[in-house]
């Protein structure tokens, strides 16, 4: 068999005299000959309730030793911390080692006759080669999950300026901090013998079995309703453009058509299988994006919101907060522009009028940083992890930028009016029409990102390990893909139609999924691997010999020493944990009371299924 080991750089001793010491990647998760190629994807399902969490630590230490030390021989630098340095490491191709083991699509293709006499650095090497992303692809990867300024001004418009930019600067913190949190576990944690793919198997790794399913099933609803949010927006775009300038066409597409020509799209987008072929999608979808932004803050500027929009979505004469949200007014009669410095009055907030008003713009800014979710996911396709820090602190700087800038300015020329997809919200046709086209391609681009990450964590997790499917890298596998592919997208359009109320749907996937997987859980993921780790004694150690740890003791007293060594930073989680709880429960009844409202008496015109456009 052929080889080409360009991407299979990893410097170490000579192959021959490094034999596998029980690599439980390679020695278990495969059942197929080492002649017709190793599956690496199946191998990497790893689940053994025996290894100790000392054990992963031992591992992952060694395995970011061997990565730090390929990497500055990669690129001969003294200072990888230096831009020189990182420069030189965004352009490095790395060098060519000779060993018996290549990669061919996601399988280890190797002329070993059986399992034992395949080496740990060609499984090594092989395994790694997978990995591809480098920080500056995780930046752009990071920015189209998070970056969504659209809904900012809509946000401002229930929060006022001064709590927007505070709510913003805040949370846009923690979710830095809960960031900072998911990359060290991960880099404590994940290693060749045992490599990390997801959240579940984080928690797996620190509380257990039954963590591990509960976070998978939560993040695989996540990425479910994330999908049926830009179903939702999108299917709007669609309905937009089709009833073109001031009504020519009619009525349009029936709404519920549009929603359905979105998830068409996705389902064909989304039969890409690997996270290293949305690279330069995910860099078109950012800068669509901050296109359409730009246009959207510039004809706000010369031109009248949107009225007929905005009084489509919250409703005319039969207000959906009550009478006093937009006093007076409708489509073609109505009160000028008002902006407010502190929480907009009774009437003024396009969310609702008091606590739900303010909590459904809380809502928005949640969901304005979700992401954290995809970390562990992102993190397990880069070729050198320790530049993650780089890639994450410059996409969370921008995205902060353009929501403060563009939130902020259109807000103040929009005022009540503006509605929770910011383009819609404009009233020249052609305009409208570009920012709505551009916001297809790129929602079409994060759906289809979110729907793999969802389908993988469903198919890794569910089909692979409890019923024995075959890894995707197999004929078999890729059949089998392209089938759940349009179901999944199919139970995401089910959803979509059955709540055409976009900001309200918005806010409530923000609060119940987005908020505790930003915040909640990256804090107590990291509550309980610094009372684990913090728990360790001096005297206790790993067997080289027997591959165990050794404790000293366990159960609640090891758990009360990890606390009492790390009360002070685990004191804090615990306070952020809680505190995150809480605003996700009360998100979760703002939104809840708001969408009851939507379609109780006198609510939205839009109906489930229906075809009145929510965003005529």
């Amino acid at each position: 068999m052929t080889s080409n080991m360009a991407n299979l750089a990893l410097d170490g001793g000579d192959p021959r005299m490094e034999k596998n010491p029980g690599q439980y990647a390679l020695d278990h998760g495969h059942d197929e000959s080492p002649v017709n190629g190793f599956s690496i994807e199946k191998a990497h399902v790893h689940n053994d309730p025996a290894v100790l969490f000392e054990e992963y630590l031992h591992y992952a230490s060694i395995t970011r030793a061997e990565e730090r030390a390929y990497e500055g021989n990669q690129i001969n630098r003294k200072d990888p911390w230096s831009l020189g340095g990182i420069i030189k490491n965004r352009f490095s191709k790395g060098h060519v080692h000779e060993v018996n083991a290549t990669v061919d699509d996601g399988r280890m293709v190797t002329t070993h006759d059986s399992v034992e006499t395949v080496t740990d650095l060609e499984w090594r090497k092989a395994s790694r080669a997978l990995r591809t992303a480098s920080w500056s692809s995780i930046f752009f990867l990071i920015t189209t999950d998070i970056l969504g300024p659209q809904g900012a001004a809509w946000a401002f418009s229930n929060t006022g300026y001064g709590p927007g930019v505070a709510l913003y600067t805040v949370f846009g913190l923690m979710a830095s901090i809960s960031g900072w949190y998911v990359w060290g576990v991960y880099m404590h944690t994940d290693s060749d013998r045992y490599p990390l793919r997801d959240f579940g198997q984080a928690f797996f790794r620190v509380y257990g079995q039954k963590m591990r399913h509960l976070i998978n099933v939560l993040q695989s609803l996540q990425m479910l309703m994330l999908v049926a949010v830009l179903v939702l927006s999108n299917g709007g775009s669609i309905s937009q453009v089709s009833i073109g300038k001031d009504g020519k066409n009619g009525n349009g597409l029936c709404f519920i058509v549009c929603l359905l020509i979105f998830a068409l799209l996705g389902m064909v987008l989304g039969q890409i299988r690997t996270l290293q072929r949305f690279g330069w999608l995910a860099n078109l979808s950012v800068w669509l994006t901050v296109t359409v932004a730009f246009i959207a803050i510039g004809v706000s500027v010369n031109s009248a919101p949107n009225y007929a929009a905005s009084f489509a979505s919250y409703g005319g004469a039969g207000l959906p907060f009550g009478d006093t949200n937009f006093p007076g007014g409708n489509a073609t009669s109505h009160i000028g522009v008002k902006t407010f410095g502190g929480t907009p009055p009774a009437g003024f907030a396009s969310g609702g009028t008091g606590f739900l008003g303010t909590y459904q713009g809380l809502n928005s800014i949640i969901y304005a940083y979700g992401g954290a979710m995809l970390f562990f996911n992102l993190l397990a396709e880069m070729r050198n992890p320790w530049d993650f820090w780089k890639g994450m602190l410059c996409a969370d700087i921008f995205i902060y930028v353009v929501y403060m800038f563009f939130g902020i300015f259109q807000y103040s020329f929009q005022g009540q009016f503006t509605i929770s997809v910011s383009y819609q919200s404009i009233t020249p046709f052609n305009y409208q029409t570009a920012g709505n086209i551009m916001s297809i391609a790129g929602g079409l681009i994060a759906a289809a990102l979110y729907g793999n990450i969802g389908i993988k964590v469903i198919y890794n997790n569910v089909f692979m390990e409890l019923f024995g499917f075959p890894s995707l890298t197999t004929k078999s596998g890729k059949i089998i893909w392209c089938a759940m592919v349009p179901i999944y997208w199919a139970l995401a359009f089910v959803i979509a139609a059955a709540v055409p109320n976009f900001g309200d749907f918005q806010s409530l996937v923000g609060a119940f999924c987005i908020g505790n997987f930003t915040y909640a859980f990256p804090a107590l993921l990291k509550i309980g691997f610094d009372i684990k780790k913090g728990a360790m004694l001096p005297e206790e150690s790993f067997d080289e010999v027997t591959k165990k740890y050794t404790r000293h003791d366990d159960g609640m007293k090891r758990w009360i020493r990890g606390y009492k060594k790390t009360w002070m930073l685990t004191s804090f989680n615990i306070f952020y944990f809680l505190g995150a709880l809480v605003v996700c429960g009360m998100g979760m009844y703002a939104a809840i009371k708001a969408l009851m409202s939507a379609f109780g008496a006198g609510g939205t015109t839009a109906t489930a299924f229906g075809c009145t456009s929510p965003f005529a």
